[in-house]
């Protein structure tokens, strides 16, 4: 069972999340702020990380920074409610990028693609 950080400043957004995952077979930790998501980060291990973007007083690209600084190995998607950051070039960090909906198969798919990917690298 995959492990994944959900990273997000909405309290519903987060429970929808960590609801819908859990139910797609995924252990869901979350976190409300980009401070919460690195302190989670230090204390245990994780899969895959979504991130949104915009995080109330924080921004979830510095966040994606930092991971990729510190915990290069551990994939990140970022999902936003904005499709303009695709085209920054600090969110091709990012191993995926969805746009938010009240749909989540796009998400889950991308997680999937995501997990996959770095499965078949590991055994290559």
């Amino acid at each position: 069972m995959a492990k994944l950080l959900v990273v997000d400043d909405e309290a519903n957004i987060r429970l929808l999340y960590a609801q819908e995952l859990s139910d797609e077979g995924y252990s869901v930790v979350t976190a409300a702020s980009a401070l919460e998501a690195v302190e989670k980060l230090e204390s245990d291990s994780f899969d895959l990380a979504v991130i949104d973007i915009k995080l109330k007083n924080e921004s979830g690209i510095e966040l994606l920074q930092r991971i990729v600084k510190e915990r290069h190995t551990l994939p990140v998607i970022l999902c936003t409610a904005f499709s303009c950051y695709k085209d920054d070039f600090s969110a091709w960090l990012a191993d995926g990028y969805v746009v938010k909906s009240s749909d989540l198969q796009e998400l889950k798919d991308e997680i999937s693609r995501v997990l996959a990917k770095r499965q078949k690298a590991a055994f290559t």
